[in-house]
């Protein structure tokens, strides 16, 4: 029996950190800011604790795939611990989210554990190779969904300061 695997993905947001910190813990607005989610349900909320499902758009075959996870943002340190609960394929699976200013723009981490469960005809090797190339694909949206956000909400600039 595996320990788990982990990935760690991370990309560099032209935007302030408070804007990409906003925007990413507004969970409904998780269908416009992710491209695999066709839903997002809060079920519960405690403080900074939610429990909601997400619902996926169907995959190749017309499957929906759904599941609830439970996510704590902690403002002060700019991190959020999330895990499922409705694990799926995944013996378990945890997602931890951090943020830091760098020079003008916001760097957004998130590291992910799991162990894909024994039964599956694919393994954790497999799912890695699988969620590093879908977090690329969903930072890289994201990033582009917040700096035009960003872009938008900056002051016009006039004649003179340009």
């Amino acid at each position: 029996m595996s320990t788990g695997t982990r990935t760690e993905c991370s990309v560099l947001i032209a935007a302030p950190l408070d804007l990409v910190w906003d925007m990413t813990n507004d969970l409904a607005s998780w269908t416009g800011l992710f491209t695999e989610y066709a839903g997002v349900e809060v079920l519960e909320r405690d403080g900074d604790t939610v429990r909601f499902r997400l619902t996926m758009h169907p995959d190749e075959d017309g499957k929906v795939w759904s599941w609830v996870s439970v996510r704590t943002a902690d403002p002060a340190s700019r991190t959020v611990r999330a895990h499922r609960v409705e694990t799926g394929p995944f013996a378990f699976m945890r997602i931890f989210w951090d943020y830091r200013e760098t020079d003008g723009a916001c760097e957004m981490r998130w590291v992910q554990e799991f162990h894909v469960k024994d039964e599956m005809p694919f393994g954790d090797e497999a799912m890695a190779r699988h969620l590093t190339d879908n977090s690329a694909v969903q930072m890289a949206h994201i990033k582009e969904r917040i700096e035009a956000a960003a872009a938008q909400a900056a002051p016009a600039q006039t004649l003179e300061e340009r």
